[in-house]
């Protein structure tokens, strides 16, 4: 267990903002989180896990413990005649998991290319993108109880899946409920993805790139090129200007709800879902209401995708956490005058 003090934590968020850990524990197997609850100080402090930092918004230092998961390892755990299914180390990068999976003849998660962030944080957000939500293709995790030292597995159910959502996002509304934030550590996660292989592309992006191609029945390893092209064209790298991917959660409406959307403005993008409610597209409600390329301080609305909010200030003068959400703020108060939407953000502000 390597514990260190007053550590910077630029580096480990996406969005670049400047906040430091005043005590940041390194954990790279279960017998560290042991070493952590055997430590009296360490145990009795609250906690914060930190994966990737994909999917934060830093308001300032952080005063509980942060946890940064480290666990790595990729390897098949079974070649089925059903399934494949493959297990990877919570710190493992998500994206190259991906790209290890489709590299080795393991298919089914080439629509979840170039999505930010570690394989512990996947069933937490339950990630999704391009007709795939982690949940399509979840097997099981192993997660460690903060409070016990207890090491437990869930399966999908016992996750409680849902859009962007799972019981890792969740407390527990009572002693001994089963709302698990704060409370357990991901280590491992185990993937099952189903044989025979079918490519998902009936997605309008993927659509296109068939027409353009021509390539009627492309392969995963098409599927996966595509996919990256598709998100390196619409969403900046993080590496160069600082964000967390999709700010705002994609708000589900009933379809009354979505008609009298309609009557007002014909061309809003939506979805209807197979549960009957419909999705609309909260990028392009944020659009209409005029916010894309707009700034606050050093935090701005991404010029070529609205629904991404990025950090302009660069090297020199990075946003804050505060500018960030006072943009987020402003924008939720936006699309609900207009449309009567109250849109979620995706990422946990810490």
């Amino acid at each position: 267990m390597l514990v260190e003090k007053n550590v910077p934590l630029r580096a480990y968020n996406a969005f670049g903002i400047v906040a430091r850990a005043q005590t940041l524990v390194r954990i790279s197997n279960e017998s560290d989180l042991g070493e952590v609850r055997a430590d009296p100080e360490l145990a009795a402090a609250p906690k914060f896990v930190l994966g990737g930092g994909s999917n934060i918004v830093l308001t300032g230092d952080v005063r509980p413990v942060v946890l940064k998961i480290e666990v790595m390892g990729r390897r098949l755990v079974e070649d089925g005649p059903k399934a494949w299914i493959v297990e990877a180390g919570a710190g493992e990068n998500w994206h190259d998991l991906v790209a290890w999976t489709v590299q080795n003849g393991y298919l089914g998660l080439e629509n979840l290319a170039m999505i930010p962030g570690t394989v512990g944080g996947s069933p937490v957000q339950n990630i999704g993108a391009y007709g795939v939500e982690l949940q399509d293709r979840f097997e099981s995790l192993d997660a460690v109880d903060l409070t016990t030292g207890h090491v437990f597995t869930l399966d999908a159910a016992q996750c409680a899946f849902g859009y962007r959502d799972s019981v890792f996002k969740h407390a527990a509304a009572e002693p001994g409920g089963f709302g698990l934030a704060g409370k357990a550590v991901i280590t491992r996660v185990r993937l099952r993805l189903p044989k025979p292989w079918k490519p998902v592309i009936g997605y309008l992006d993927l659509e296109k790139k068939i027409a353009e191609s021509g390539v009627l029945a492309p392969s995963a390893q098409q599927v996966f090129d595509w996919i990256c092209e598709i998100r390196r064209a619409k969403l900046p790298d993080p590496r160069v200007l600082g964000n967390a991917g999709s700010f705002f959660k994609n708000p589900t409406v009933t379809p009354e709800q979505c008609a009298d959307i309609i009557a007002r403005e014909p061309r809003v993008v939506h979805y209807l879902l197979p549960n009957g409610t419909v999705k609309l597209a909260a990028g392009w409600l944020i659009d209409a209401c005029g916010w894309k390329g707009k700034t606050v301080g050093n935090a701005g609305v991404y010029e070529k995708q609205a629904l991404v909010l990025v950090n302009r200030g660069g090297d020199a003068h990075p946003a804050t956490g505060g500018e960030v959400m006072t943009l987020a703020g402003a924008i939720q108060t936006s699309v609900y005058e207009r449309f009567g939407i109250r849109l979620e953000p995706e990422p946990v502000v810490v």
